[in-house]
């Protein structure tokens, strides 16, 4: 990143956004580092894409500053939109060009001679292992080809700060992982990226830093393991090999005394957890339970204490679902 950015990728102070009488972004703040990944997570509604827009150029904010590169997004909106890349939660390649069509055009609208854009095509297309299936038109391609073609246009201009909008939605766990791999080489090659998603796993894999909004403001930011431990504590779950009811609540009167805190079910597996009380040690009260259940007859394919997931941390951080606006 250049001089011009003071040290950060992106900085954004105050950010307020109306519609009509709906306030979609009531004073938010936020900073991503230059090469990290930072994770803007938040319900639907919340106003997270409402942020990436602002970010990009593509809206102005109705008060606060957002500064992209070191250049404000207001005052400097051709500068920025040089640094940047932008890819959203749906496909906006051409269906009816093939891979590398799709990937010259773009290059050749950025002002790339025809042998540049030439090369830098079949370059992306050979990172996102795409080269196999340059040549079919897109409207052949899977939802996960679909979605690394995307990011690969969203490079075409080699941008020093990528906004991904949702990249992986409706991506099967296999191609999800393909994505995944594909942000973090370029988080390590030096790319700043701002990355919204509504995987909770995702962030936790990805992303160096988080903010999570609700109703249009800032309620937690922070790394995962940060936010993470605003939950506090640890779990301890316990999966019976034949569950049933009668199982299932004998395992809750052993979890409630050895815990000293309210069980609860987790599912149709018969998942029994309770949170350890304050102070409690995780491995004497794995000890205690497993002697109580081998002395009631209760074998488990699963016993173990773990510490909050970053689900449970959002689950804590925002609360019940109302009406919002993204």
């Amino acid at each position: 990143m250049s001089s011009a950015s003071g040290g950060l990728a992106i900085e954004a102070t105050g950010l307020v956004k109306r519609y009509g009488k709906t306030m979609a972004l009531d004073g938010v703040d936020l900073a991503a580092r230059p090469g990290a990944i930072l994770a803007l997570l938040g319900p639907n509604g919340a106003g997270k894409t409402t942020v990436v827009r602002i970010l990009a150029t593509l809206l102005r904010p109705d008060g606060g500053t957002a500064r992209v590169g070191g250049f404000d997004v207001a005052k400097d909106p051709d500068k920025v939109r040089d640094l940047i890349g932008l890819t959203g939660q749906y496909t906006a390649v051409d269906e009816d060009l093939t891979g590398y069509e799709n990937l010259v055009l773009i290059a050749r609208l950025l002002d790339h001679s025809r042998a540049g854009a030439r090369s830098h095509a079949s370059e992306l297309l050979d990172r996102f292992e795409l080269t196999e299936t340059a040549r079919r038109p897109v409207k052949t391609y899977s939802g996960g080809m679909r979605r690394r073609l995307d990011l690969a246009a969203g490079l075409i201009g080699r941008p020093r700060v990528l906004f991904l909008d949702e990249p992986t939605t409706g991506l099967d766990p296999r191609s999800r992982g393909v994505v995944w791999r594909l942000i973090r080489g370029l988080a390590e090659e030096g790319t700043s990226v701002l990355l919204t998603t509504q995987y909770l796993d995702e962030a936790d894999r990805l992303a160096d830093d988080a903010v999570v909004i609700d109703h249009g403001r800032v309620v937690a930011s922070g790394a995962p393991a940060e936010l993470k431990a605003t939950v506090g504590g640890q779990t301890l779950e316990v999966r019976p090999s034949l569950p049933d009811d009668l199982v299932a609540a004998t395992i809750e009167a052993i979890l409630a005394e050895e815990c000293g805190t309210v069980p609860r079910r987790g599912g149709a597996d018969g998942l029994v957890s309770a949170p350890l009380a304050g102070g409690m040690s995780g491995t004497a009260a794995v000890a205690a339970v497993a002697r109580r259940l081998d002395a009631a007859a209760i074998p488990v394919s699963e016993l173990g204490v773990r510490l909050a997931s970053l689900d449970e941390a959002f689950l804590a951080l925002t609360g019940p679902v109302s009406e919002r606006v993204q």
